[in-house]
């Protein structure tokens, strides 16, 4: 008992910098969103906007493996300072792409685009590191309750971004958008080095650097065709085709190399473990059904509904506060009786279901009805966002913690990103048929393509006919996203079914060390 005590006031010591981190990781791409009008005004290239997002997208996925891996070899306390200074660095280069310190607003973009990748390289290594503190100090018995707060934090993030966002681009330079990460960064910074104290590994092995460069290739690969695939390019181009064949082509010599190397960036035998394969294809599909389909709901808000920008953040807010309530609540279950099968299970059907309810919505729909369509699937979500993680960490040993969590963290993005773009590609075709149903084949090229201003300034202009086709044909589009969704969120709960409830350990995995103090990997 007493034990356990100590470790409670040890964690809530820790507690708050790596809140700080997580908010950091969650915020940037919400706030810097809102900014990217003021930013295009500025620097130009409004042909390049999209890379802004890709490289720091790019950055994150690519290093988020990586940073697990290190992390489990030498000590993850250093590892996380690292990242955190890197993406400190990297807000600071942002904010001042373009400026008389870099040569003036000619390349400005270019610059920016360069920065965000690097700003990206740090963000892989915070939540990964993150969650993994946790997997350290905490057991896992008790650690759904602290990563039940971990993902109330993410979802006030995630409901603070665009106000924060809209703030500053209102009020203050847009460069204030990556500018307000440093002091952010900075307190995160003092709490970490004060208060963290983990084991020292001293570890000989040698990084798997061949396996970090094939799979740094094919995940760049991979991203590149969902953010370019439909896009900018035909899904049959050659563009495509030879990034397809590139992603292959690395991935399986990823696997040649893992087979062999001494301590792999993401080890294979994981995958041998049945709990671990069915944790990574729910985290894929729940990244692929949620960001891809949650993508389009700010547009239904505004366009069909009237929201605006930042009224739509805010009607985000049944989702979030549903899924924050549910993650503690799920949390405290679980430290309290051991259990979790049942809720990935739960999550999936309500997941399902949300997605049912949103595929229902219609130019009639009012607001206070998608408000409770959203809480529904902020409830699945709930259910599943931490839950995932915490059976990928205890489906591994200690030493591989670092590598379950950015396995988890991996997969779902990876998830997001083929979701956002397949997703998109449903709704352009769907959008474009709908409007040449309504409009003749030239005006709906027009309106699909860009040459129709979709804004309410815009909207209100319109003749009242044209007006209203434009709104059932994009509210028409977006049910059918939902509708699309369905299919792979019902997979979900089949899928946990089969998961193996494996007794929670309930002892301390990591035994603390006096500050400087070596540990070594066996010693753990």
């Amino acid at each position: 008992m007493a034990e356990a005590v100590g470790r409670r006031k040890e964690v809530m010591v820790v507690l708050p910098g790596l809140m700080l981190a997580m908010v950091l990781a969650m915020l940037d791409n919400m706030i810097v969103g809102t900014a990217m009008p003021r930013i295009v005004g500025e620097l130009g290239g409004l042909s390049h906007l999209s890379w802004v997002v890709t490289a720091y997208v790019l950055g994150t996925t690519v290093s988020t493996p990586i940073w697990g891996k290190i992390g489990d070899l030498y000590g993850r306390k250093t590892i996380f300072l690292i990242s955190i200074v890197l993406f400190m660095i990297g807000s600071a280069l942002c904010g001042m792409a373009g400026s008389s310190l870099l040569g003036g607003p000619d390349g400005g973009m270019a610059q920016l685009i360069a920065f965000r990748a690097i700003q990206g390289l740090g963000a892989g290594g915070l939540i990964v590191n993150v969650m993994a503190i946790i997997g350290d100090l905490v057991p896992p018995r008790e650690r759904g309750q602290y990563q039940g707060v971990m993902a109330g934090v993410m979802s006030l993030a995630m409901i603070a971004g665009p106000l924060v966002g809209g703030f500053i681009t209102d009020h203050l330079d847009w460069r204030w958008a990556f500018y307000v990460n440093l002091p952010v960064g900075a307190v995160a910074l003092v709490l970490i080095v004060t208060n963290l104290r983990l084991p020292k590994l001293h570890n000989r092995v040698r990084i798997d650097w061949a396996g970090a460069i094939l799979l740094s290739v094919s995940i760049t690969a991979m991203v590149l065709i969902t953010t370019w695939g439909g896009n900018q390019y035909a899904w049959g181009s050659w563009q495509i085709l030879a990034l397809a064949a590139v992603a292959v082509l690395t991935l399986a010599a990823f696997v040649l190399v893992e087979r062999k190397a001494a301590e792999p960036i993401m080890p294979l035998q994981l995958f041998g473990n049945r709990n671990f394969t069915l944790i990574s294809v729910i985290g894929f599909l729940l990244g692929f059904a949620m960001f891809g389909a949650i993508n389009f709901l700010p547009l239904f808000q505004q366009t069909v509904q009237g929201a605006s920008a930042t009224n739509s953040g805010l009607l985000l807010l049944p989702m979030m506060g549903a899924a924050m309530v549910v993650s503690l609540f799920v949390g405290k279950a679980i430290t309290s009786t051991g259990k979790y099968k049942i809720y990935p299970v739960i999550g999936g059907v309500g997941m399902a279901a949300g997605m049912g309810l949103l595929s229902t919505m219609d130019v009639t729909t009012p607001t206070w009805l998608t408000g409770v369509y959203i809480a529904v699937l902020g409830l699945g979500m709930g259910f599943l966002m931490q839950t995932t993680m915490l059976i990928a960490q205890n489906s591994v040993e200690q030493r591989d913690l670092g590598v379950a969590s950015s396995a988890s963290t991996f997969f779902r993005s990876i998830g997001g990103s083929f979701g956002v773009s397949l997703f998109g590609a449903i709704f352009n075709n769907h959008f474009l048929s709908e409007l040449t149903g309504r409009f003749g084949p030239q005006e709906a090229e027009r309106i699909a393509t860009g040459g129709g201003r979709m804004d309410p300034a815009a909207l209100a202009q319109m003749p009242a006919a044209q007006r209203t086709g434009l709104m059932e044909s994009l509210a028409t589009s977006i049910s059918g996203v939902f509708w699309w969704a369905i299919a792979f969120a019902v997979v979900v709960p089949v899928l946990a079914a089969f998961i193996k409830e494996i007794p929670l350990r309930g002892a301390d995995p990591v035994e603390a060390a006096p500050e400087g103090e070596p540990v070594t990997p066996a010693a753990k």
